[in-house]
């Protein structure tokens, strides 16, 4: 599952506001909200699993990139939203740097294997340094929507 495929130009953000990572995490779910990818009703319960998620451990991976994600009964397929932020966002990362890319996504409950494989497919993804410096570059959410599209082609 590419990130191609999950991601429109409006789930993206190209400069977030947020500066912490809870912030950050409910930038991107209220984003999700106003493109009716998620049910305003099911808000809430999302961003608790999210939380809990990140209670555990940060889901910030380190190379300046976090990964939140939980599973919720509140949608039918894997949603996403992506979000870049120049200044760096304070994420509790592994490596303690700031954060600039976010790519949050909520998997379906009990569907593990998608969440596995939709996680270690964004992970390989930003892993790219090229990728994360084509998509510091980009200037807009078209162009960081091109940068997700082209990788995906290969």
């Amino acid at each position: 599952m590419s990130l191609a495929s999950l991601l429109s130009s409006e789930q993206i953000i190209p400069e977030m506001q947020a500066t912490e990572r809870w912030p950050a995490i409910v930038e991107l779910i209220d984003l999700l909200v106003a493109q009716e990818k998620i049910d305003p009703a099911s808000r809430d319960g999302i961003l608790a699993a999210l939380k809990q998620r990140e209670e555990t451990m940060s889901t910030g991976i380190g190379f300046g990139i976090a990964i939140p994600h939980a599973s919720s009964e509140a949608v039918t397929e894997v949603v996403a939203a992506f979000g870049r932020s120049s200044q760096g966002i304070e994420f509790d990362a592994l490596d303690n740097a700031p954060v600039k890319f976010v790519v949050l996504f909520i998997v379906p409950k009990n569907q593990f294997q998608t969440h596995l494989r939709t996680l270690a497919s964004i992970a390989k993804f930003l892993n790219d340094r090229s990728v994360r410096d084509r998509l510091a570059a980009a200037g807009t959410k078209e162009e960081i929507l091109a940068v997700f599209e082209e990788r995906a082609a290969k």
